[in-house]
Parts: C-alpha cells; sequence; structure tokens
C-alpha cells in the first residue's frame, strides 16, 4: 500500500476546502438546515457542477469522474470538517453504487448520469430503522429486517407486470426532499421470503415538515407516497418517515419469474443483499473520513480558544493539565484517520466478497469515537460558552450521536467486526464465548 496522495487525489481535497471556506461557514450551515431541502441548493449545485462531487467515483461511460472510493473520502472529508449538509451521502454513497451494481444497462443508462450530475438526488429507505443492519455494519442483514413475510417493514406484492409496495420506513436519510426512492422491500410471502430493490420516483416540489399529508396524490409516479421531515439529532442529517400507500415500484435489476426458475430467484436474492453489504462497507469508509475531518476540526477549534481564553493570568492552554487532554485526542484523531484512509483505500482496491475482509466498520467506529472525545472536550474546555445553543461546539457532538443512531453505536460496529473476524468462538464450557487464542 502506498500511502502518498496523487496529485489529483491533493488537488480535490483542496479544491474542495477552497470552496467550503467560502460558502458553508457556521452560520450558512444553520441557515441551510433551516430550508425546506435541509441543504443549501446553491452549494449543491457549486459542488456538482464546478467539482463533479457526485459523480466521482461513477465510471465516465455514464457520467461520472471514474474516481474511486478514496477521492470520495477525501472530499468527504472536507465536508465533514465544515459539517456541511448535502445530499451526497445518500445520493452518491449509498444509492449511486446500488443501481451500478444491480441495475439493468437501460436503468443505469437512465438514471446515473443525471445523479452523477446532481440534477437528480436519491434517498435509500429500509423498513424502521434497521439502516445499519440491511448495510450489515451492525450484523447480518440477511435476517427479517424488511419484513420478513409478516405484517411490518414494506412489503412488495406482484400487480399484472408491475409491482407494488406498501408499508413504512423510518429515518430515511434526505428522504423528504429526494427526486428518487431506493425501497428495500420484502417480497414472496413466507413461503418464497426475499428482499429486493424497487426504484420509486418521488413527486418533487412537496418537501419540508409540512408537506407530507398530500404528497403523490392525484395519480401518476409517487402516488399514495406520503414523506414527512421528521426531527433529529443532527439537523446536517436531515430524515424523514416514508409512508407507501400501494406506490408503483419498479424492480432494480432483471425481472425473475421465480415460478419457473427458483435456482434464479435465490441468486438475486443473494446478489441484493452482497451488494448491501459491499456498499455499507464502503459507506463505513467515506463515513470515517468524514467523522475524522469533524474530530479534526473541533480539535482546531478548541486549541484555538484554550490559547485565548485566560485563567490566573495565563492561558488555559498553558496548563499541562489542558496539554495532556487535548493531546490524547490528537492521538485519537490521527489513529483514527489512518484507520479511515487504509478502509477507503481496501473498499477502492479490491471490494470486498462474501467472506472477504471488511474494515469499514471497525474504521467508522474508531472515528466516531475520536469525534465523540474531540466534541466533548471542545465543550468542556469551552467553559460556559461550549454548552451554549449558539455556539457551534454542539453541533459536532451532535453529528457523532446522530450518525450512531443512524449507522450503529460503536460498540456494536466493533462487535460486528470481531464476529467477522472470528475473534470469539463457542467452544468454552457451557457454549460459553472464549477469546480466540
Amino acid at each position: 500500500m502506498d500511502a502518498r496522495f496523487t496529485a489529483e487525489q491533493e488537488e480535490i481535497r483542496r479544491t474542495v476546502r477552497e470552496l467550503l471556506l467560502k460558502r458553508c461557514g457556521p452560520e450558512e450551515v444553520r441557515a441551510a438546515v433551516r430550508t425546506g431541502e435541509g441543504h443549501d441548493g446553491g452549494l449543491w449545485a457549486a459542488l456538482s457542477e464546478q467539482l463533479g462531487l457526485p459523480g466521482l467515483a461513477l465510471p465516465e461511460a455514464y457520467g461520472g469522474v471514474g474516481c474511486s472510493a478514496t477521492e470520495l473520502a477525501l472530499a468527504s472529508e472536507e465536508l465533514g470538517r465544515a459539517l456541511a449538509p448535502s445530499p451526497l451521502l445518500s445520493t452518491s454513497v449509498l444509492v449511486a453504487p446500488l443501481i451500478l451494481a444491480l441495475g439493468t444497462e437501460r436503468q443505469r443508462a437512465e438514471l446515473l448520469p443525471r445523479l452523477a450530475s446532481g440534477g437528480l438526488t436519491a434517498a435509500l429507505a429500509v423498513a424502521g430503522a434497521a439502516l445499519a443492519t440491511a448495510l450489515a455494519l451492525t450484523g447480518d442483514n440477511g435476517s427479517a429486517w424488511a419484513g420478513g413475510g409478516r405484517a411490518g417493514g414494506v412489503q412488495a406484492r406482484r400487480v399484472g407486470d408491475g409491482w407494488r409496495l406498501y408499508g413504512e420506513a423510518g429515518q430515511v436519510l434526505d428522504g423528504h426532499s429526494a427526486g428518487l426512492l431506493l425501497v428495500a422491500a420484502h417480497a414472496g410471502g413466507y413461503a418464497r421470503s426475499r428482499t429486493l430493490l424497487f426504484l420509486v420516483r418521488a413527486v418533487t416540489g412537496e418537501t419540508g415538515a409540512g408537506a407530507g399529508a398530500g404528497a403523490g396524490a392525484g395519480g401518476g409516479a409517487g402516488a399514495g407516497l406520503v414523506r414527512v421531515r421528521q426531527t433529529s439529532i443532527d439537523e446536517t442529517r436531515p430524515v424523514a418517515r416514508l409512508e407507501l400507500r400501494d406506490v408503483e415500484g419498479e424492480l432494480l435489476g432483471d425481472e425473475v419469474d421465480v415460478d419457473v426458475d427458483v435456482s434464479a430467484d435465490a441468486g438475486a436474492r443473494a446478489g441484493v443483499l452482497s451488494a448491501l453489504a459491499q456498499v455499507g462497507d464502503a459507506a463505513a469508509a467515506v463515513l470515517a473520513a468524514e467523522a475524522v475531518g469533524a474530530a479534526d476540526r473541533a480539535l482546531e477549534r478548541t486549541v484555538a480558544y484554550v490559547r485565548q481564553r485566560e485563567q490566573f493570568g495565563r492561558p488555559i492552554g498553558s496548563f499541562q493539565a489542558v496539554k495532556h487532554r487535548l493531546a490524547d485526542v490528537y492521538v485519537r484523531v490521527r489513529a483514527a484517520r489512518s484507520a479511515a484512509y487504509y478502509a477507503a483505500w481496501a473498499a477502492a482496491a479490491e471490494p470486498c466478497t462474501e467472506g472477504g475482509e471488511r474494515v469499514g466498520g471497525l474504521a467508522l467506529a474508531q472515528a466516531l469515537e475520536a469525534l465523540r472525545v474531540a466534541a466533548g472536550e471542545g465543550i468542556q474546555l469551552h467553559g460556559g460558552i461550549g454548552f451554549t445553543w449558539e455556539h457551534e461546539a454542539q453541533l459536532y457532538f451532535k453529528r457523532v450521536a446522530g450518525d450512531e443512531s443512524l449507522f450503529g453505536p460503536v460498540h456494536r460496529l466493533r462487535g460486528r467486526a470481531a464476529d467477522e473476524a472470528g475473534v470469539f468462538t463457542v467452544d468454552g464450557p457451557g457454549g460459553q464465548r472464549e477469546v480466540r487464542g
């Protein structure tokens, strides 16, 4: 592994940082999250048209730049530094790779260029709050998280030549404003249980907290779809609750006649779960880099403040106890950055396969822990002002809390990594787990 970045990668980092310094300060972030979309449309247009971020990791054949998860992670690290709200994560990190991996050539040609240009945003909708499970970050995604053949979750049934979806999905990242929804739904009932992905064209122009009840009424694409923006821990990560009331959906990938070819149906189901796990690993690497950027910026702000704030006639940063605390944070951030870069490199160099190495979740756990410590120390060392709503220190703490809510808490991310690595066995007396020697 060559740990050095290329000139092109350094240029991506520099241009993204310069743009965000000009257009995404703390006040701009606060104003953006209060818009109906939950992000600054002008900034998103600049990131799309000037820098090409939405298509950074998509092939050139579909309008992308042709880079990899490494470049996307570097760009996301800069977005994390500014806590910039944008649909990049939901559109380019979660949905676009799934369409690329599973979609038909017609679906790719129709959707990927629009996603790469930033003109179309997308969201991944899964049942309940099971996003971390669906992406195989906190457990095996082969379980009944999508509905399991019984009531609950999101169900899909075939009607004529098409599919109809019904059910509810909560905590859908950017689900209130995305023009395209990729919905994970359970099909086949209990006897032939399987999870499939469906494309739903949403009605645009009706977003925000009050744009739920009437969205999609009147027939056509998105008819029967209700989208309600919810209050979230982290305002820079807007989430929505989706209700699907007999909504028309298009199967992602080729249609399979399960009555004729049972093996093809089993292969399609395995392909969906494998693709979700692979996208989850790459997404975790990108999220880890983003969290590292936020932690690094929180540390920078704290160091600058303790150099200015005086107590007993001297800056508090000159006290040895304060130096030790910040030195510990610095070590955590540096270690988390190394883990995030390795995870992004691994995802780009050799995408994980069934039984292969997945390091994204472990890197994400380390980065989230570093961000939590950096944000917590920043709040405390800022003194009374650090606890106020007006100061931006609390935004970094809310970012890590929101990410753990969406993508899994640190202990579960590490538990999943330990299970995949076979750290524990159940061969001990009484079936108790033992650490592998």
